[in-house]
């Protein structure tokens, strides 16, 4: 047996070993039960679908598919950043759907909450005695 073909036969059975890792993965994102579960195992198959290719990558000594590789990476990486971005925690309360009432009661107070924050307008008058800067003169004292 030549040191080639061990080397094939260990691809091989990687890639069954793949083929099962990503059909538990499936099954585990069919029966969930929670949202987790499903973003793991999307995940896993993200995982086994970029081990594939990696195998499949020496299987047949290409070098050309590598930056598929990264590719593959930056989406995997990304989509779970995403999934975890928007799959944060809430309390039961915030995740609630509001009714028309609740939702018209919400923005009312909202819009009551921001007429009284205090705002800072750069055009309003200055208070007598505040220092207004340079004026109508520049830096150099020049009238401009």
């Amino acid at each position: 047996m030549s040191v080639g073909s061990v080397v094939d036969a260990v691809l091989v059975v990687c890639l069954v070993l793949l083929a099962g890792a990503v059909l538990l993965a499936l099954f585990r994102m069919e029966k969930g039960p929670t949202m987790f579960d499903r973003a793991v195992s999307l995940d896993v198959v993200t995982i086994v679908v970029l081990g594939a290719a990696g195998l499949m990558t020496a299987l047949a000594d290409r070098s050309d598919l590598v930056p598929l590789l990264a590719v593959l990476a930056v989406v995997g990486f990304t989509g779970s950043v995403a999934l975890a971005r928007f799959a944060a925690a809430e309390t039961p309360e915030e995740a609630r759907i509001l009714s028309t009432e609740e939702l018209r009661a919400a923005a009312a107070e909202e819009v009551e909450d921001d007429a009284a924050a205090p705002v800072h307008d750069p055009d309003a008058a200055a208070e007598p005695g505040a220092e207004t800067g340079p004026g109508p003169q520049g830096a150099d004292g020049e009238e401009r």
